[in-house]
């Protein structure tokens, strides 16, 4: 126990009570045995859940991480406003899905946001695989969409790029949330198979962020 609370120090709080010392506190939470580990998410310390991993430092380590992923902020759906923004999430990550959707004046406000709202669910759906999330539109990078074969008339789309493999993997239904859903599956199973990028990724121009407004 020591050991995992060293390691998880700063980001889960461990301790630990004599329970024969602490009767009423123990019969509170049902401790009938020993040792019992239990518990208690953020907020409120009214409830205790039970703990189901295993008892080395190890287990204890792996099963706490996995609860602060569970309760981790949602990834960030972001522009394709720079380069910078493309090397954090693209280069520095296994995975990244881009999604190119249509220019605002063929959705207006109200379309964009629904496309975005839909990325923002499947973003904290998958939020423990560590993928990097982003968008532009409709012929805002065209280098880029060029590069990763997305365009023309196929609008919104959306692609699973691995720029250390040189692979694009390319959803060829519609930008709902269980159609993309699916294709994630797909490319977790590795059910698809990938493109061989056939283009260098350029270099990304500087783009204006969107102002929340319709065209």
């Amino acid at each position: 126990m020591a050991s995992a609370a060293t390691t998880l120090k700063g980001k889960v709080k461990l301790g630990a009570v004599d329970a024969t010392q602490f009767q009423d506190l123990a019969g509170r939470y049902g401790v009938s045995g020993y040792p019992t580990i239990k518990y208690f998410p953020a907020g409120a310390k009214l409830d205790a859940e039970e703990y189901d991993g295993g008892r080395t430092a190890s287990d204890i380590i792996a099963w706490a991480e996995s609860k602060l992923e569970e309760f981790a902020e949602p990834p960030e759906i972001r522009e394709l406003l720079n380069d910078d923004v493309f090397n954090e999430e693209c280069r520095e990550k296994s995975i990244c899905l881009i999604s190119i959707l249509p220019d605002i004046l063929d959705t207006q406000a109200a379309g964009r946001n629904a496309y975005l709202d839909t990325l923002k669910q499947l973003g904290d759906k998958y939020k423990k695989r560590k993928w990097g999330w982003a968008w532009s539109f409709a012929g805002e990078q065209d280098k880029l969409e060029a590069s990763i074969e997305v365009g023309g008339a196929g609008y919104p789309a959306i692609v699973a790029l691995n720029i250390k493999k040189n692979a694009v993997l390319h959803h060829r239904g519609g930008f709902s949330k269980d159609s993309i859903n699916e294709f994630l599956q797909y490319v977790i199973a590795g059910r698809i198979a990938p493109a061989v990028l056939r283009k260098d990724v350029p270099k990304l121009r500087k783009a204006t962020p969107w102002d929340g407004k319709d065209g």
